[in-house]
């Protein structure tokens, strides 16, 4: 090229470029356009929402931002899934060289396609009974293994094998990648969900998928995908976004975690806890055992200290109630009679009890208290 033709170029600086086509992009001002919420960005730490605006029926899209201060002020709270007009203008961010649609207004015009298919999925099969809370099952306490689907290098599987790695490493983890996004996904979910419940051991799996926009996120509301998920064999946690998102197949699981580590959580326990726990019980037991011990031998020591008095107690009451049963004798018997100054008499040995028995001139034995007489009758009176 001669030296005299690119003299005359007239070349521009990136930056400076960017900034001339901002000026031009910057015309376009006051305009409407429809599409539907297709994702939504914001945090209380921006003073931006970015907000992906779609057709539904070509799939083009349209990048937009809308100050929060604004945004705050729509009520009820916009979602994705909503059918809206916005009112703005189109403005380059020079630094990255994107264009991006600013809005001013913004106003409802109905619900999404989407929104309303899923609203009417949503009420025929809660009408059904699959999001009923009395179906829904117990997690098991210790599972054999833990059945984990996810995307193909998702990085919701690093953090269900690191979770579930720390907090119980004994349990075996069962991976089924899959595709979870696009056409082909509800077919491929349903696949290895079916794959991981008859798998042998798996007690219980998880359904993890990461955050992504409402497009991304929409396999997992698809019915066959929770038509499988309320059918599965074992229990099943979802873990399908983030905490704000809400697919269907959340409702009809088991259990819904708001990422994939705390589903790593809900399905195994803590080794820590379940050794502090074992120590305790441990303790508990011992602390036990010392004091059944103590009190069977404060049992046996009086039960012995009894064995050994029980003979000489015995031995007195004996003796003092043959005391008694002596005196009661004593005062009975006869001679304590005679010694009152009483006699027996005897005629042939028999105790005469009738003087008219007797004849005078009879001879009789007295007995005393001390000694005995042979005596005479002399005289007989009746």
């Amino acid at each position: 090229m001669e030296a005299g033709a690119t003299a005359e170029r007239k070349v521009y600086t990136v930056a400076a470029f960017n900034r001339r086509l901002a000026g031009y992009v910057g015309r376009v001002r006051d305009v409407w356009v429809e599409g539907e919420v297709s994702e939504l960005r914001r945090s209380p730490a921006w003073g931006t929402v970015f907000v992906t605006l779609k057709d539904v029926r070509t799939g083009a899209c349209l990048p937009a931002t809308m100050l929060r201060r604004r945004f705050d002020l729509i009520a009820p709270p916009l979602g994705e899934g909503e059918r809206v007009q916005v009112n703005g203008g189109l403005q380059l961010y020079e630094a990255r060289g994107e264009l991006g649609f600013r809005i001013a207004t913004l106003e409802r015009v109905g619900e999404g396609d989407h929104a309303i298919a899923l609203a009417r999925l949503r009420r025929a099969l809660e009408a059904e009974g699959l999001f009923a809370p009395g179906r829904k099952r117990r997690l098991p306490r210790f599972p054999r293994a833990v059945g984990l689907l996810t995307g193909v290098d998702a990085a919701a599987r690093g953090d269900v094998l690191a979770a579930i790695a720390t907090r119980f490493p004994a349990v075996r983890l069962v991976v089924a990648e899959t595709r979870v996004q696009g056409p082909a996904a509800p077919v491929a979910i349903v696949s290895a969900l079916a794959r991981l419940s008859e798998h042998d051991g798996v007690d219980v799996v998880i359904l993890a998928r990461g955050g992504g926009s409402f497009e991304d996120l929409l396999p997992f509301s698809d019915e066959r995908v929770v038509r499988a998920v309320a059918a599965c064999r074992v229990p099943v946690v979802s873990a399908v976004g983030h905490e704000q998102d809400e697919p269907l197949c959340d409702l009809a699981a088991d259990v819904r975690a708001p990422t994939p580590t705390a589903a790593a959580r809900l399905v195994v326990p803590d080794l820590d806890e379940l050794r502090a726990a074992l120590e305790r019980s441990r303790q508990r037991l011992g602390a036990g055992s010392e004091r059944v011990l103590e009190r069977d031998r404060g049992r046996l020591a009086r039960s012995r200290e009894r064995l050994t008095s029980a003979p000489l107690l015995l031995l007195e009451r004996r003796r003092a109630a043959l005391d008694r049963s002596g005196v009661r004798l004593q005062a009975l018997s006869p001679l304590a009679t005679l010694a009152r100054g009483y006699a027996i008499v005897r005629e042939d040995g028999d105790v005469l009890r009738d003087a008219g028995r007797v004849t005078p001139g009879a001879r009789v034995d007295v007995q005393l208290a001390r000694g005995s007489l042979g005596a005479r009758v002399d005289e007989v009176r009746p």
